[in-house]
């Protein structure tokens, strides 16, 4: 079974109000499940990270952990920066960031296959919106959205 997962995180201010946006599709491209949330105060690099943990933490958790075991997971995410670090092609030279790896490092682990892939921008639009729901939503922090 292979799930793909369209992540974002974003940041108004850098560090700022924050939040991530997530999207689990099939492989054919029907959506399973969304997710908006504020994540707090973060820069840019940590809520796309963040988005990413959750994609994570959320499909064991919808999907089991034996069935976790034997699954594909594709992110996408139109962080670069990102993907580049997750995939060992950048260093990590920031304490926070390096915190971040290790509990996406340590969450792929229970999974088939992880694999995260660099999107543009403007095939991440959904997951974008989301984001910026979220941020625009004046309820409290951890609360789901409306809808989602």
């Amino acid at each position: 079974m292979k799930i793909i997962i369209y992540t974002d995180g974003g940041s108004r201010g850098n560090p700022g109000p924050s939040a991530i946006g997530v999207i689990f599709t099939e492989e054919k491209g029907k959506v399973i499940k969304e997710y908006a949330q504020k994540i707090g105060r973060a820069t840019n690099n940590e809520a796309e990270y963040e988005a990413i943990i959750f994609a994570l933490q959320k499909a064991k958790l919808l999907f089991g952990k034996q069935k976790a075991k034997n699954m594909e997971i594709e992110i996408r995410t139109d962080s670069e920066f990102v993907t580049k670090q997750v995939n060992g092609e950048y260093k990590i030279l920031d304490r926070r960031i390096e915190q971040l790896f290790l509990k996406v490092w340590n969450l792929k682990i229970d999974f088939g296959r992880v694999v995260v892939k660099h999107i543009l921008r403007s095939e991440n639009k959904e997951a974008d919106k989301l984001v910026n729901r979220a941020l625009d939503y004046k309820g409290e922090r951890n609360t789901g959205l409306p809808g989602i």
